[in-house]
């Protein structure tokens, strides 16, 4: 069988074996406000059609667009109008999109999302963009599953079990925050944003300075000062506004939070606005399909800082049901939060029975910077589906994300990000305290391409010009 799997069978039949910095110090004190005008129109001389542009977005008469009713609070209820701009709800916590699923049930069915092609926008009746126009896209492509039978037979795996990784680090911008953000943005487009900041540990502003520059907004972007030199290149390469702070993602955070009226900039910090959910729950949605529909893994490992895609996926799940795609009966998956034992605050949460989680003071890990989240918003949110769903929550070592990183990439060919690695430990960890059954179907996210990280060193070199030792050759690295 190939290593990329875009569909799943049921489970008796699976067989799956040196340039100047550009980032800036953070100094609020001398941020003086900005006139902020409307972006220019985008004029393209491409050849090719509006329909091409959109490739991959249904039309608006295909059925109707969005289904999306209102807004409503994730710890009240509370009620709020769509089609308005949102932050948090007046208790602090986050929105969450609701839609007239009974008004689309029957209509959107297996057999018409199958004849679509393969994008995150197949699922536009379930996603909140009103208009085709205002769908920002950057070819956001299905993601594929890919088996690691190796450490699935090392790690002694049994008839039907499986270790399986969706690779998001195939999406634009190399990972998964894409999902989010590409919603987000179109969200902010379509409602009339013109400028917009978030916090980041990279990937998330990364994804939103590409879309930002696709559409026309302006993007103010702020990130750790330990944050990769790569990703914070990289945002200021595709045009944003970045800043290096002397603090963790949530003290930057209450920069972008300090600045909203005085710079007149939309807040898009993760779970305070209402989009990066419906972005995130794609991920949901096209496993379910790659899985074939009724036969999902048992067991989905998340590598959890803000944690909007675990919540995201898990709010999928339930709207699948509700739309009949999938069967009342049908099994969900048990839901992993993954964390590092330097940054646990939902373990510590889990653990303790709590619903709410306390901020990690002094948080660190080494290379999983993406995990590396103090204090999240969503945290309810995130513990509420690993206990539904019959999961749970666990932290794993530095040294386990690099040796899980460094084994699936010698023993796979897959680079992992260390982020995607901690969930490999996480499976190790699971197996060996009989969490994980040998039997069961383990799908571990890698939310990002491992080469936007750094690597360990490779300094083997030769001297063309002296007599080749080939028995050195020979005896390999």
């Amino acid at each position: 069988m190939n290593a990329c799997v875009l569909s799943i069978q049921a489970k008796p039949a699976l067989r799956l074996r040196g340039s100047k910095p550009v980032a800036r110090r953070a100094r609020v004190a001398s941020v003086t406000r900005a006139v902020i005008s409307d972006p220019p129109p985008i004029k393209s001389a491409t050849k090719f059609t509006q329909d091409w542009a959109l490739q991959g977005v249904p039309k608006d008469d295909e059925i109707a667009g969005t289904f999306v009713t209102h807004l409503e609070c994730s710890l009240t209820g509370e009620k709020y109008k769509a089609d308005e701009l949102h932050g948090l709800a007046d208790s602090g916590k986050p929105l969450l999109v609701r839609y007239d699923f009974q008004a689309l049930k029957g209509k959107l069915t297996r057999e018409i999302l199958a004849s679509r092609p393969p994008t995150l926008w197949k699922w536009r009746e379930m996603l909140p963009v009103r208009k085709a126009e205002d769908c920002v896209t950057l070819g956001e492509w299905m993601t594929p599953i890919v088996d690691a039978p190796k450490l699935a037979a090392e790690a002694g795996l049994e008839e039907g079990g499986a270790l399986l990784v969706k690779d998001e680090g195939r999406l634009p911008t190399g990972s998964f925050k894409a999902r989010g953000l590409v919603m987000a943005v179109s969200m902010a487009k379509e409602l009339g944003v013109t400028r917009m900041a978030m916090p980041t540990n990279g990937n998330a502003g990364a994804a939103m300075s590409a879309y930002c520059s696709r559409c026309g907004i302006e993007t103010y972007i702020f990130a750790p000062e330990d944050t990769p030199d790569t990703n914070i290149r990289e945002m200021a390469l595709q045009g944003a506004n970045v800043w290096r702070v002397n603090g963790y993602i949530d003290d930057c955070g209450k920069i972008v939070g300090g600045g909203k009226e005085e710079m007149n900039w939309f807040d898009t910090s993760t779970l305070k606005e209402p989009y990066r959910i419906e972005g995130k729950k794609t991920m949901g949605l096209e496993l379910v399909e790659q899985f074939g529909w009724d036969d999902l893994p048992d067991v989905i490992m998340y590598p959890t800082g803000g944690g909007t895609g675990l919540i995201g996926m898990w709010k999928a799940f339930g709207e699948l049901k509700e739309l009949g795609l999938i069967k009342p009966e049908t099994k969900l998956p048990k839901m992993v939060a993954v964390q590092a034992t330097g940054c646990a605050p939902m373990v510590n949460a889990y653990d303790a029975g709590e619903e709410f989680a306390t901020r990690v003071d002094n948080a660190f890990t080494r290379s999983a910077m993406g995990i590396r989240v103090p204090a999240a918003v969503g945290d309810f949110l995130i513990l509420r589906a690993v206990r539904e769903s019959g999961g749970w929550a666990v932290a794993v070592t530095d040294d386990a994300i690099d040796e899980g990183q460094t084994e699936f990439a010698k023993k796979e060919g897959f680079l992992l990000c260390p982020e995607g690695a901690a969930t490999y430990a996480a499976f190790k960890k699971g197996l060996a305290n009989g969490k994980i059954k040998k039997t069961d179907r383990v799908l571990l996210f890698n939310c990002a391409t491992g080469l936007k990280y750094p690597m360990p060193p490779s300094n083997n070199d030769i001297d063309r010009h002296q007599p080749i030792d080939y028995g050195v050759i020979a005896k390999g690295i």
